[in-house]
């Protein structure tokens, strides 16, 4: 089978973009605090010649490398964070902190962020040895996990003149995402008491945890009267000090909202402010609440997932050797049995015999399975077509924020399946640039999907990157 011209490109930067991701790898940095990832992104960015822009939307760790002259604008988009308490040394297959507490890649951004700029960079080469009008962008996106950075991005109007979006995100089975994501609202209710000695005078005092905690049994009380697909998660925050013959007289708990759409959240996040004000009410606190962040549900591209999808069968599984395949068996082995049937349910498949990495392909018929979480790619995906691939870079199973996934983030089966995802991007950037009724049919397909009301932000018109309470 012939091959796509791109993917010469892609193989002549390969080198350099497996040192990229292993950099990020080995600086972690969570939620609008990757100073160095991004640091380290821009200087490959200047190396390979972008235009580059840094503090993109007025966001100190968010920029854009452009190239290129004219014609349409196809961007790639990348993400470099981390996950607070997933430090795990490379390549061991048993949980072993590099530092106990510290973060690490457990969602594989590392490979992310380096697989989109290298199929960015092989566009631009191409560009530039063929004299093809267009100009083809990098998008460096922080605070994907909780940070909502695109969401901000959107609305200060980054993707404005953006034709077609590309992005991916590495997994363990090669597959082009046709499901939808859930809308999602990371919210902080603050409780706020009266202090006293809780011996002495404790009908003094009206404690902030105790609000905390009726709130926490009114959400599980609600979980029964709420869609099937929507989820509340909750972490307190503040618990109110460590002295408890003190009545805590403040407390925080952080929530997650989500549901199938961002109308139906945005319904569902009012429920739980009703119950939060109860638990005040039953406290004699107060109560306030502020939105950290809030994304969207993703939109499918049909044109533009279809034209990916011939790529990926162009191209075929990643090429996988033995030694990878054993490499991945070990972790496998650390694996439960629900880990790997759970793999192939979020494909729509019944597992066909045990192998530890996925040298085949999701037959392009199976059944379109929701993505179960959240990202701020959606927000991206209201306004500009987009279209994302999944990777296969872990062993089959391999859960995402998790100590398995950070281990294997420098493997070569992760980078393998990091080169064959910058190819799949590469090529239908390609395509992209060169195919206008490609770009209007995308067009025409999101003008559909999202109605005639198009974008409506999930933001708070007051919000603002959540820079400090992310820290």
């Amino acid at each position: 089978m012939n091959e796509h011209p791109l993917w010469k490109f892609v193989e002549d930067s390969q080198d350099r973009f497996r040192a990229l991701s292993d950099r990020v790898w080995a600086t972690p940095e969570t939620c609008y605090a990757e100073t160095a990832s991004v640091a380290a992104h821009v200087e490959e960015l200047t190396h390979q010649g972008f235009r580059v822009q840094e503090n993109l939307a007025g966001i100190a760790t968010a920029v854009m490398g452009e190239a290129g002259e004219g014609g349409p604008v196809i961007a790639f988009l990348g993400e470099f964070d981390a996950l607070a308490g997933l430090s795990q040394k490379a390549d061991v297959p048993e949980q072993s902190p590099l530092e106990e507490g510290a973060n690490g890649h457990g969602c594989g951004h590392n490979l992310l962020g380096s697989a989109a700029m290298l199929a960015a960079t092989a566009v631009k080469n191409w560009l530039e040895q063929t004299g093809t009008p267009g100009r083809v962008r990098y998008y460096g996106c922080p605070a994907e996990e909780g940070g909502a950075a695109k969401a901000f991005m959107v609305r200060e109007g980054a993707f404005d003149d953006v034709d077609i979006a590309i992005t991916w995100h590495p997994g363990d089975m090669p597959n082009v995402v046709r499901g939808s994501s859930l809308a999602n609202a990371r919210v902080d209710f603050t409780f706020a008491g009266r202090a006293a000695h809780a011996a002495g005078a404790p009908h003094l005092g009206r404690s902030a945890l105790d609000a905390v905690e009726l709130m926490s049994v009114g959400i599980n009380y609600m979980r029964e009267h709420m869609p099937d697909e929507a989820r509340i998660h909750y972490a307190i925050i503040d618990g109110g000090g460590i002295s408890p013959n003190v009545v805590q007289a403040h407390a925080k708990v952080r929530y997650v909202v989500r549901a199938a759409t961002a109308p139906e959240m945005l319904t569902l996040l009012e429920r739980v402010r009703k119950v939060a004000a109860g638990a005040a009410l039953m406290t004699e606190t107060q109560v306030t609440d502020k939105v950290l962040a809030a994304v969207s549900n993703l939109v499918y591209n049909a044109p533009l997932g279809e034209a990916m999808r011939r790529n990926l069968e162009q191209l075929g599984p990643p090429p996988f050797s033995d030694t990878d395949r054993a490499y991945a068996a070990r972790f496998q082995a650390t694996l439960s049995e629900e880990d790997i049937r759970a793999a192939y349910r979020a494909i729509g498949l019944e597992e066909d015999g045990r192998r530890p990495l996925a040298d085949f392909l999701v037959p392009a018929d199976a059944p379109v399975m929701p993505m179960g979480g959240s990202t701020d790619v959606a927000d991206v995906s209201w306004v500009v077509p987009t279209v994302q691939f999944w990777g296969a870079n872990h062993a089959i199973g391999t859960q995402l924020h998790s100590w398995q996934a950070t281990a294997q983030g420098k493997s070569q089966p992760a980078i393998t399946g990091m080169f064959h995802a910058a190819r799949v991007m590469a090529a239908t950037g390609a395509d992209a640039m060169l195919d206008p009724d490609l770009r209007e049919r995308a067009k025409a397909d999101l003008a559909r999907r999202v109605g005639p009301e198009g974008y409506v932000s999930p933001l708070p018109e007051n919000a603002v990157p959540p820079v400090a309470e992310m820290a």
